[in-house]
């Protein structure tokens, strides 16, 4: 095959037959001759012409035009254009039948005409066409006539519909000639009195109830509710209920389904014996009867249980209950445990499995009407299972609906709540983003629901499913982010924002702020990152440790105010005016004020022109005197753009801002000043009754009393989490100063307990100079205690039993320079007490040694050391 520069020539060769015809299709001269119109005529004569001699297609455009020609000039139209479309409308084609009854309702909605005039020029065309062969073109005719009946007096109804439709209504006439009056009945009830109903349209309706034909009998049934609301109880009990019982029996299974939905619609105007007796076994039976055998009416008969399962509470006996409820549980377990291999018929099986899904669709969309029927307290044990089922179907639309409805079920089961807690994760955690996108419209509310629960049950919710939650939001967020539908993830990180109502500050600093970073920074779609900014800014309005926050505002103004890309740069002035909406005039002006003039100077113009646009928000962020040095780099940065300003667009920008500059006032710290005269007016903004009272103008008071209010409420919330993040600083340390303490406290009591054990234990220490011990295996164990104490405690036990055997050893502790000597008694009693005040020392010395804090005790045991040595030397002396 030859190619060519334009594709392959066989290719072009059929495109080359394809034109051919479009070429014929191409008008000739004469029909170009025939469809050109005068141009001097007006509108009228224009559309009378075109509706006498033109094509077709020229006179649809001009019946699709008439609602324009009505407004334009009522009378002449009426009384020229439409007696023409009347004439033509007998002859015209489906596509002006059509759009003449669109025309004609519109002109009745716009109310271009009055209702007496619009009778008489419309009323009859549109009756007469309503029997027009096209059941499209009849049925569109209807549609228009059954608006008009809302507009139109009695009297004209009843001579100009009602007589004409009790010939119409005959066996006689045609099948869309009684399906016609059918709906025509339904409408009138409504508009006549109760007693003119009965005489006159209640014999028709039941004429048409026993028609031979199903369809009739189907949508007369179908008109029954509305003839019931126009006629009252009484006479819907004595007329409509008989006909109802009978065609519930019917043997057409579309008019069996007519008359079950008809019955549940009139629930709440029948008796509690009628409910009871006659409604109740009827529509069990219907029920019994559609599951085994008509399977044709189950998806109907799914989307009206929850309503007749609500309708008819507090009739049940527990039996009946049990019963309703078992058949909801068939109902959404219905065609997915069928077998698909005894049926050969593989587009029969199809159908069943999508008539089935229907089903189960709609017993989602009832689950919360079930919720009621059950009760909370009955759903653990009774719902619980469907409910499980359905959030696992493995059909999406079954999915997708249980969870439009989850946040319904959430308020309808209160405290019990927690249940359901693990769906709610596996909805997030969906394959289908349709599903998780049904769950953002009530996600906010679904989570404070979650983590709140009932009142005693908020912290154990939370501590339940907050581990399972976060990572489920994450990973939700993921999986949109990585999809096309932006306006999800848009939707998804505006619902990030109640977080911090439900998640600690923590968690979302390590598990979502930083993840708000990088979709500013990555994604290209600007409605996410303005959400991800709004979203990050709520993060950090609430975030409670002022490290953190120091370092988001460090990365806001590193990363995109001073960012190398003109994009980042512009989504930090968003992210700026969201922290003006959010934050206090004092927090903005600290951290962000001079980075955002900064901008001023920015190369792209784009940059340039809007921070030219947030000149006057930043102005109204100042407080004097006490940002005076702010108010000056404004006012020198506007001086700079005016004089140095090379686009056009941006300096037209910065001459309007400047005007808008000029007439701002700005705030004072604790009063507003004006000048009247020469005359200082002073008021302070706190106080509403000093701010009437001063000669201040109203307008200027008030709007700067109610932003400063509000400037204030934030600006207090700002300081309160500063002192609750110190509050709970000073906690942690108390409370690690208390555990401290406790501990240190528990081995005291250790150590002391261990020093009374070994007093009673057999100890000896022998007078050797190598001081042996022998203990026995209690006492082994109870050096094994002591080791675990402090080492100072651990010297207790040997002292106590040092003083023990104190009698014994004397002799061999004093050996010194005082034994050599020969003593008299007197010196030997001395040197007795010399020497067991050298003991004391020694074994003071020894506790010194291990234990700390023990300074004291040595002093004084050298000190009296020392005087035992100065009296034992003036006893000797004396002596000699």
């Amino acid at each position: 095959m030859e190619l060519s520069l334009f594709g392959y020539i066989e290719d072009l060769q059929e495109l080359a037959i394809i034109e051919r015809p479009v070429r014929r299709s191409l008008k000739t001269p004469e029909e170009i001759e025939r469809l050109t119109v005068d141009e001097e005529l007006n509108d009228i004569e224009r559309a009378v012409y075109l509706l006498s001699s033109g094509q077709d297609i020229q006179g649809t455009s001009v019946v699709a035009n008439l609602p324009v020609l009505i407004r334009q000039n009522p009378s002449e139209t009426l009384r020229r254009v439409v007696p023409k479309i009347r004439e033509v409308l007998h002859v015209a084609g489906i596509e002006m039948q059509l759009t003449a009854a669109y025309s004609f309702l519109t002109i009745l909605q716009e109310e271009s005409v009055p209702v007496h005039s619009y009778c008489l020029s419309f009323l009859q065309i549109i009756l007469q066409n309503l029997e027009h062969r096209d059941i499209g073109v009849s049925n569109a005719w209807l549609d228009t006539l059954l608006a008009v009946i809302d507009v139109l007096p009695k009297e004209t109804i009843r001579h100009e519909i009602l007589n004409p439709l009790v010939s119409k209504a005959q066996l006689s006439q045609t099948l869309q000639s009684r399906l016609t009056s059918c709906r025509i009945l339904g409408k009138l009830a409504s508009k006549f009195e109760a007693h003119i109903v009965k005489r006159d349209i209640l014999p028709l309706v039941e004429s048409l109830c026993q028609d031979v034909e199903y369809e009739v009998r189907s949508c007369m049934c179908r008109q029954l509710e509305l003839i019931a609301q126009g006629i009252g109880t009484e006479l819907t009990k004595a007329a409509i209920l008989p006909e109802l019982i009978e065609l519930a029996r019917d043997e057409g299974s579309s008019v069996r389904l007519a008359a079950f939905e008809t019955l549940v619609n009139l629930l709440s105007m029948f008796d509690h014996d009628d409910r009871s007796q006659i409604v109740l076994p009827l529509v069990k039976s219907f029920c019994e009867k559609s599951f085994k055998a008509d399977e044709s009416v189950l998806t109907s008969l799914s989307l009206h249980l929850g309503k007749l399962c609500h309708g008819l509470q507090g009739l049940f006996t527990q039996e009946q209950h049990m019963w309703f409820l078992e058949f909801y549980k068939k109902l959404c377990r219905i065609g997915l445990h069928q077998e698909n291999g005894h049926n050969d018929n593989q587009i029969e099986n199809m159908e069943l499995e999508k008539k089935y899904s229907t089903v189960r669709k709609n017993c989602a969309y009832n689950f919360p009407a079930m919720v009621v029927f059950v009760g909370a307290k009955n759903f653990h044990i009774d719902l619980y299972a469907t409910f499980f089922c359905l959030c696992h179907d493995p059909d999406v639309p079954v999915r997708y609906t249980i969870a439009l409805g989850f946040c319904e079920v959430c308020k309808l089961l209160g405290s019990n709540v927690y249940l359901i807690h693990k769906e709610l994760v596996a909805l997030l955690q969906d394959d289908s983003l349709e599903v998780v996108d049904a769950l953002l419209d009530h996600l906010t509310e679904t989570l404070e629901l979650m983590t709140s629960g009932g009142d005693n049950s908020g912290l154990d919710n939370k501590l339940m499913i907050v581990p399972d939650l976060v990572p489920a939001l994450t990973s939700a967020e993921q999986r949109v982010a990585n999809s096309l539908k932006w306006r999800s993830h848009e939707k998804l990180l505006q619902k990030f924002s109640c977080l911090p109502h439900i998640i600690s500050s923590d968690q979302i600093y390590y598990r979502f702020l930083h993840r708000m970073f990088t979709i500013i920074l990555t994604n290209n779609v600007l409605p996410v990152q303005k959400a991800a900014s709004r979203t990050l800014c709520i993060f950090l309005r609430y975030n409670r440790k002022q490290e953190q926050r120091h370092e988001i505002i460090q990365k806001l103004v590193e990363q995109l105010g001073q960012g190398k890309s003109y994009w980042n740069r512009q989504r930090f002035l968003d992210t700026c005016e969201y922290i003006m909406e959010f934050f206090s005039k004092s927090f903005f002006c600290k951290y962000f004020y001079l980075s955002v003039l900064e901008l001023t100077g920015d190369p792209v113009a784009n940059v340039r022109m809007k921070v030219c646009n947030m000149l006057p928000k930043l102005k109204s962020t100042l407080k004097l005197p006490a940002d005076k040095h702010l108010l000056q780099q404004l006012e020198l940065c506007v001086r700079k753009l005016l004089c140095q300003e090379k686009d056009k667009d941006v300096l037209a920008v910065v001459k309007r801002t400047v005007l808008e500059l000029d007439r701002m006032e700005i705030s004072m710290d604790a009063v507003h000043v004006r000048t009247l005269c020469g005359v200082v007016l002073v008021c302070t903004p706190c106080d509403p009754a000093s701010l009437a009272l001063q000669p201040t103008p109203i307008k200027y008071q008030k709007r700067f009393f109610e932003k400063d209010l509000l400037d204030q409420e934030k600006e207090r919330e700002e300081h309160l989490l500063l002192e609750m993040e110190q509050i709970e600083k000073e906690k942690q340390q108390s409370e690690a100063r208390s555990s401290n303490e406790k501990s240190y406290e528990r081995k005291r009591r250790d150590s002391k307990t261990g020093s009374a054990l070994p007093k009673s234990l057999p100890t000896v220490i022998s007078g050797s100079s190598s001081g042996t011990q022998t203990v026995s295996r209690e006492s082994k164990k109870s050096k094994l205690i002591r080791s675990q104490s402090f080492s100072s405690q651990a010297i207790h036990p040997k002292h106590g039993s040092l003083e023990k055997g104190t009698n014994k050893s004397n002799s061999v502790i004093g050996v010194g320079k005082n034994v050599l000597l020969p003593f008299v008694e007197d010196s030997l009693k001395i040197r007795t007490g010399s020497a067991s005040a050298s003991m004391s020392f020694s074994s003071a010395t020894t506790m010194s040694s291990r234990g700390p804090g023990n300074t004291g005790d040595q002093k004084t045991n050298n000190s009296k050391e020392v005087q035992s040595r100065k009296l034992s030397l003036k006893n000797r002396k004396q002596k000699s």
